[in-house]
């Protein structure tokens, strides 16, 4: 049984919004202020991150509307370059994505374990108590199918948003006064600082390109893709802006590099005491809404590599009525919940995740022009195109690939930090020909 289009371009814009708004914008500004150093660099980080995330979804919105797929992010690499490279890229960003997904829901787990767990079990172990009950929640929810996932993201979605235009708020209460506290400057020069700030800025901004992984879900795919996209980026920019100015209006850039709770702090601001119970409540359905969309994206992935016939046939089975990948993303919330019994010894690979996705993103939007070239038929048909092409593209490439130098250069201070990410990606390369081998195996017997 294979996917069928029912989710709208409002149930899509939901997801993009979703995917991109993670737990990281109220954490990592205070991340952004240390390596910016003064308000100009912070501000200008920002800025150019979002018109540079606005160039790249504007990239996946065409390769979606030109590709169309399930599990697009896989499929697109396997049709421009090859299917062995397509898998290379892919595995580790699923691998990435299950940690990410357990170390986030931790994260929310200890905000809200206070309120819900007895004293006895104020502990670590309270805490992956109320993580994995959450995520095996959410995972019943996206047993009953993929319109009841959707909704279920609509309305969490709508608790986050709520939460940032919450802390936007504290700018008009007249009683605040920012916080003096002197800012240290970046002890670097100038584009290393830039290049830096943009490591978190774009870590922020990342996401919107899981939204092409939906191909065979959306009604009217060539259209509804590129629409939803873009309205998606619009709103997630200004709530960026918005909350950013936030911060400094109250904190000031010396006051972000030294609060590591920026959520629990404006919303304290408001509410006194009791902000630090609206805020963990809050952040709990956010980091929901998170592992939620993730659950309902990844398996996606697994569907387009099972298709190529690099995973078992079982990936792309499909309940007829649900529209649920039911072992797919079995498999994929069986991984969450290893990586939450073993999450301390995926702290170190996840600090690895922004150099895999600056890589991954760029190459992936480098297989727009491999795609206008094989699709040439589709020119003139009305689907989306970049108007300025190929200046967008180019742009979102050579600012990824100056921030993946960046990172690549404070791997300095580890070693054999840049020998694991190439090893990881080889490990893909042996993974993939050792499961084509067995099939021609089987195939010649």
């Amino acid at each position: 049984m294979s996917i069928k289009p029912i989710l709208n371009r409002f149930d899509l814009t939901m997801i993009v919004i979703s995917l991109v708004i993670g737990m990281g914008i109220f954490a990592a500004p205070g991340e952004v202020a240390i390596k910016a150093g003064n308000a100009w660099v912070f501000f200008g980080a920002w800025i150019f991150g979002g018109l540079i995330s606005f160039c790249g979804a504007l990239t996946f919105a065409e390769i979606g509307a030109r590709y169309p797929a399930t599990g697009g992010f896989y499929k697109v690499f396997s049709y421009c370059y090859h299917p062995a490279f397509a898998f290379m890229i892919n595995w580790v960003l699923v691998i990435s994505n299950a940690a990410s997904v357990g170390a986030v829901a931790l994260i929310g787990a200890d905000y809200i374990r206070p309120f819900l767990l007895p004293e006895s079990l104020q502990n670590d172990l309270g805490t992956k108590i109320i993580t994995i009950g959450s995520v095996l929640i959410l995972y019943v929810i996206n047993f009953l199918g993929i319109k009841m996932s959707a909704r279920t993201q609509n309305l969490l979605i709508i608790f986050k948003l709520s939460m940032i235009l919450l802390i936007c708020s504290t700018v008009f209460k007249s009683n605040v006064n920012p916080v003096s506290i002197q800012a240290v400057p970046y002890s670097g020069n100038i584009i290393t600082s830039v290049g830096l700030s943009l490591v978190a800025v774009f870590f922020c901004y990342g996401g919107y390109q899981q939204t092409i992984n939906f191909g065979g879900d959306i009604i009217n795919a060539k259209r509804n893709i590129p629409k939803a996209i873009a309205a998606g980026m619009f709103v997630i920019l200004a709530m960026y802006l918005g909350i950013n100015y936030a911060y400094y209006h109250v904190l000031g850039i010396g006051g972000l590099q030294q609060t590591p709770s920026l959520a629990a702090k404006m919303v304290g601001v408001i509410f006194g005491d009791t902000g630090y119970k609206v805020t963990s409540l809050m952040i709990f359905l956010s980091v929901l809404a998170f592992v939620n969309v993730n659950v309902l994206a990844n398996p996606r992935v697994y569907y387009a590599m099972a298709e190529d016939g690099i995973l078992p046939p079982i990936f792309k089975k499909v309940n007829p009525k649900t529209q649920v990948q039911e072992f797919g993303m079995s498999f994929f919330v069986a991984a969450v919940v290893v990586v939450l019994f073993f999450v301390s010894k995926f702290s170190e690979m996840l600090k690895y995740v922004m150099f895999f996705d600056t890589i991954g993103l760029s190459l992936a939007a480098v297989a727009i022009f491999i795609l206008r070239k094989k699709t040439k038929e589709l020119d003139g048909t009305g689907i989306y195109t970049i108007k300025w092409f190929p200046f967008v593209p180019v742009v979102f490439i050579i600012s990824y690939w100056f921030v993946t130098i960046n990172i690549f250069i404070t791997f300095k201070e580890n070693p054999y930090a840049a020998l694991i990410c190439l090893a990881t990606y080889a490990v893909g390369l042996i993974i993939y020909y050792a499961c084509t081998y067995k099939k021609k195996q089987g195939t010649i017997t």
